[in-house]
């Protein structure tokens, strides 16, 4: 690893939800616009989708990774990769880790930012994302 990295956002919580439905609403178009961003997601590997990113306009992004249950990957937009990993727990619950990786010192964003200093917002806003939007979701 040389000093241009920036470390992958890693964010891992336990959902009181079967591994099936957090499959669900993370591999799945509709799931992920629930509690992420719309999108035209399709679970098949080599798939080029949009994410719909407000203010940020459309992302262009590529499924990497397909194997369910347990993961999915895609890129995202012309830097970044993102996977959700599951692990099925006892009692029906889920260990649901995110892993946002990509981020380079030396690069801007698609709209002008350093990664250093997008990833701090980034980090700050899957925080809400995954602890509140994906549990409010899965756990409903």
């Amino acid at each position: 690893m040389d000093n241009r990295e920036i470390p992958e956002i890693r964010k891992t919580i336990t959902l009181n939800a079967p591994i099936e439905k957090v499959w669900k609403a993370v591999a799945t178009s509709e799931g992920i616009a629930s509690w992420w961003m719309g999108n035209t997601f399709e679970p098949i590997v080599g798939y080029e989708f949009i994410l719909h990113a407000g203010q940020f306009g459309d992302s262009p992004c590529k499924v990497t990774e397909i194997n369910p249950p347990n993961r999915v990957g895609f890129d995202w937009d012309k830097d970044w990769h993102l996977a959700f990993e599951l692990k099925a727990l006892e009692d029906e619950k889920t260990e649901f880790t995110l892993i946002h990786s990509g981020w380079d010192s030396e690069k801007v964003t698609a709209f002008g930012q350093p990664h250093s200093v997008i990833r701090e917002v980034m980090n700050g806003g899957w925080e809400s994302i995954v602890n509140e939007s994906l549990v409010k979701y899965v756990e409903a």
